[in-house]
């Protein structure tokens, strides 16, 4: 009965492995990704952002993508970013539920619609591998890809089974 046990053990660790990988990619703008002309409003309505779902922006290096708080949004302040990116390929997975607000820090860009305000609802998903927007773009820290984190946590997932099975004894 001893490998019956571990069998479980081991379907309930794959199991947890694979639960986290049900989050979201959210690719915001869809093909038109971060630019000026796109209503992002529009954009967000019928979407339902969780914890632990992520953002994917793409756009040229002449934007950025600057979170700030809700003031700075409404006013389309610049220069006050908590956070700010500029490579081209910002993701940011949410921690947290609340509200939480992005523009572009170029002048001008988020009066031309350049701003977007995500309602995070508490969720059950929740990736541990995860890759936010960083102050300084010439960081040193990767962005990982979504399918990167689901391959990673399958290799480990495999790496545990052969483990638990190669050391599975019969009585």
């Amino acid at each position: 009965m001893a490998s019956s046990s571990v069998e479980v053990e081991c379907v309930l660790v794959v199991v947890g492995m694979v639960v986290p990988s049900l989050a979201t990619v959210h690719t915001v703008g869809d093909t038109s990704g971060w630019t000026t002309g796109v209503d992002y409003s529009t954009w967000t309505k019928g979407k339902t952002f969780k914890v632990g779902d992520t953002l994917a922006f793409n756009y040229p290096t002449m934007h950025t993508v600057d979170e700030v708080s809700s003031s700075d949004y409404s006013t389309c302040t610049v220069g006050n970013a908590i956070r700010s990116d500029k490579s081209g390929a910002t993701t940011v997975t949410f921690k947290t539920a609340g509200t939480i607000y992005f523009i572009c820090g170029v002048p001008g860009h988020c009066t031309d619609g350049m701003k977007l305000a995500i309602k995070v609802e508490s969720g059950s998903a929740t990736m541990t591998t995860t890759t936010t927007t960083n102050s300084d773009s010439s960081s040193s820290s990767p962005n990982r890809s979504p399918f990167a984190a689901f391959f990673s946590t399958w290799v480990a997932s495999l790496v545990i089974l052969i483990i638990s099975i190669s050391s599975r004894q019969e009585f």
